[in-house]
C-alpha cells in the first residue's frame, strides 16, 4: 500500500554510526515511474534521430564537395611530385654549376661532383616541410654559386687568351740573336709579323694603363687586367686608347707598325704575371696567328 514504508540502513564500517532512511512504497513507485519515462524519452530520441529522413539536395552538396575534395588532393600530389622533381632537377644543375665554380662542396656535406639521391627523395613525397627547407637551403647554395661563377667569369675575362693580332709569330719568349746587334738577347715576350695598319685588340678584359711612346717599343700600349696580370704591346703606328680607359677582350687598342726599336712591321706582345715576364703562347687559346 502507499503508506507502507521500507527502511533501508546503511553500515559505513564497524565503528561508524549507523545511518537509516526510510522509504515508502508511494516514493518508490514515484522514482522506478521516473526511471523508465527517461528510459522510454532516450529511445524514442535515438530512434527519431536514425529514422529522420535526409534531404536528399544536402546529400548531393555533401558528394559535391567530397568529389572537390578528391579533385584537389591528387592535383595537390600531382603538383607535389613535381616540385620534387624540379628541386631535384635544380639540385643536380647546381651541382654542374659548383664544378664550374671551382666550388667543392656545396655547405651540406655534399660534394660538388658526387652523385646519388637527394634527401628529398630520401624523404618522400608527403614530406612537404623537408622539401620547404630543402628549397631554403639550395636557394643559399645557388646565391653562392652565383657569386663565384662571377669571379670564375671575372677571371677568365681577365686572362690573355686571344692572339692580339692576326698575323705570323716571327721571334719566341726567351734567349734570341737580337736582330739589330745580332748578339745574345733576352726577348720577353713574342713578336707577330702583320700588314701595317692590321688592328691590334686587347687578348683580354682590362685598364689601360700607359698609353704613349716606350722607349725601343715606341708607341705601345700597357693593359692591367687584375690577379697580378699586366700585357703589352708595342711598335704600333697608332694608338686608340687612352690611359684609364676600360677596354674589352677583342677591342682595338691600336694598328700594327714598326715604330721604336725595330726592323719591320710586326707587334711585340707581352705577358706579365706579377710583374714577371712570361710566354705569352702559354695564355693563347685561338689560332689566329701561325706558329713559329
Amino acid at each position: 500500500m502507499p503508506g507502507q514504508h521500507h527502511t533501508i540502513i546503511f553500515v559505513p564500517h564497524a565503528h561508524a554510526k549507523l545511518r537509516k532512511w526510510r522509504v515508502t512504497n508511494l516514493q518508490i513507485g514515484v522514482a522506478a515511474g521516473a526511471l523508465a519515462l527517461l528510459t522510454l524519452t532516450s529511445i524514442l530520441l535515438i530512434w527519431s534521430h536514425f529514422n529522420t529522413p535526409v534531404n536528399p539536395v544536402e546529400i548531393n552538396h555533401l558528394r559535391r564537395e567530397n568529389e572537390e575534395l578528391r579533385r584537389t588532393n591528387a592535383s595537390f600530389e600531382a603538383n607535389l611530385g613535381k616540385l620534387q622533381k624540379q628541386i631535384s632537377g635544380y639540385e643536380d644543375r647546381t651541382r654542374d654549376l659548383a664544378i664550374v665554380a671551382g666550388i667543392e662542396s656545396l655547405g651540406d656535406g655534399a660534394e660538388a661532383g658526387v652523385g646519388g639521391p637527394t634527401p628529398i627523395e630520401e624523404a618522400g613525397i608527403g614530406d612537404l616541410p623537408k622539401m620547404q627547407a630543402r628549397a631554403v637551403q639550395l636557394a643559399g647554395t645557388l646565391d653562392e654559386v652565383e657569386s663565384k661563377l662571377e669571379q670564375r667569369v671575372r677571371w677568365i675575362s681577365s686572362t690573355p687568351a686571344i692572339t692580339p693580332v692576326k698575323g705570323i709569330f716571327t721571334s719566341g719568349f726567351g734567349t734570341r740573336s737580337d736582330p739589330l746587334t745580332h748578339g745574345s738577347g733576352n726577348h720577353q715576350g713574342v713578336d707577330i709579323a702583320a700588314a701595317a695598319g692590321q688592328p691590334v685588340r686587347a687578348s683580354a678584359d682590362g685598364i689601360v694603363m700607359i698609353a704613349g711612346e716606350q722607349g725601343g717599343l715606341g708607341k705601345a700600349v700597357f693593359l692591367a687586367h687584375g690577379y697580378g696580370l699586366t700585357t703589352r704591346y708595342g711598335h704600333m703606328s697608332a694608338i686608340n686608347v687612352h690611359a684609364g680607359q676600360k677596354v674589352h677582350r677583342g677591342d682595338v687598342i691600336g694598328r700594327v707598325g714598326s715604330t721604336g726599336r725595330s726592323t719591320g712591321y710586326h707587334l711585340h706582345y707581352e705577358v706579365r704575371m706579377d710583374g714577371e715576364p712570361v710566354n705569352p703562347l702559354g695564355y693563347i687559346l685561338d689560332n689566329s696567328a701561325n706558329p713559329l
